[in-house]
């Protein structure tokens, strides 16, 4: 008898709500793709995903469909990332972090002040350099198939502001489940705390954490900034995040539908973005009006520490010659 764990019944029983079908098995209709995110559904890159969903159904008359499964319904993001490299799941969409731990090229694009602006940002991984990095995961089990952004992510916390490195010694710091953020946030003086997002908020009410870093809309859409009340615009990185597929998913398609999957990801980018400029500027107005003090910060010193730390996550030539071509890119 075949034992399911935890994570396998979690995602059977979800995608399988309501039919008389053994959980874990997870069985669907052969053209009804599924995907999961973490963000509640009116987050920009779950609606990307639903539009992504919208084309894939438009250009192949009906035949392909997308079912998502928003606000972390089927697990954490280390979770469905690994549900999904089995076949588990069609599509994810998910932070880089994750993807810090089984590709190492993937973490040029998280290294903290390596793009200049969300322009620069944009630019880089439009280009080659981002459907390098994007393929780099196939030999993981999983199809890169586009980036979306993420904003510019900043410290948050209960204590007070931050100006200078200085304030962030003694200060635990929630930071996604990556070598490389933890690293980031030790630099700096502050106690790394690995934690999965959706714990973030009962952590900090709770004083398990101090604070954690993050963008105006997940400070918003998490509610976090309720019980930390100080954030801090160091906008220490733009990484982006990932959208990808099954492998398994991705080789039971046609080569016209594989090209169909891959162009209608593409295209749902431009739509994230405009939905995410919206979003943050939504999310500024909330939580300025909540009342949380927000203080710009000079970079300079934050980012001396923070780019010394590159060379230990940059360490094969391929990789350096990624982060260049990036540096070459900016317009300073």
């Amino acid at each position: 008898m075949i034992k399911l764990g935890r994570r396998e019944l979690l995602v059977g029983a979800a995608l399988t709500s309501g039919a008389l079908i053994l959980p874990g098995c997870a069985p669907r209709l052969s053209n009804l793709f599924t995907s999961a995110d973490t963000h509640v559904k009116d987050y920009p890159t779950v609606q990307a995903v639903e539009y992504f969903g919208q084309l894939l159904s438009e250009r192949t008359d009906g035949r392909l469909g997308l079912k998502v499964y928003s606000g972390g319904q089927l697990g954490n993001e280390s979770d469905t990332l690994e549900i999904t490299t089995f076949g588990g799941l069609d599509f994810n969409r998910v932070n880089l972090a994750p993807l810090n731990s089984i590709e190492a090229t993937t973490r040029i694009p998280s290294l903290p002040f390596l793009f200049e602006s969300t322009e620069h940002m944009r630019k880089s991984l439009d280009s080659e350099i981002g459907d390098e990095i994007l393929a780099s995961l196939e030999r993981h089990g999983l199809i890169g198939l586009c980036f979306y952004d993420s904003g510019a992510r900043s410290f948050y916390n209960s204590r007070g502001p931050i100006n200078t490195p200085e304030d962030m010694r003694g200060l635990k710091l929630r930071v996604p489940g990556s070598d490389l953020y933890v690293a980031m946030v030790k630099a700096l003086g502050a106690d790394a705390v690995p934690m999965p997002l959706d714990e973030v908020y009962q952590s900090l009410s709770q004083g398990v954490i101090d604070g954690a870093e993050n963008n105006w809309p997940s400070f918003e859409s998490g509610r976090h900034y309720e019980v930390a009340t100080y954030y801090s615009l160091t906008r220490h990185l733009l990484a982006p995040e990932a959208f990808v597929m099954s492998k398994i998913s991705w080789d039971k398609l046609s080569t016209a539908d594989q090209q169909v999957v891959r162009q209608s990801a593409k295209d749902s980018v431009p739509y994230m973005r405009k939905l995410w400029d919206r979003q943050v500027e939504k999310s500024m107005k909330v939580i300025t009006g909540a009342g949380v003090k927000v203080n710009m910060v000079d970079p300079a010193p934050f980012t001396e520490l923070m780019t010394d730390m590159w060379s230990d996550f940059v360490d094969e030539p391929h990789q350096k010659v990624l982060v260049d071509r990036i540096l070459a890119m900016r317009k300073g």
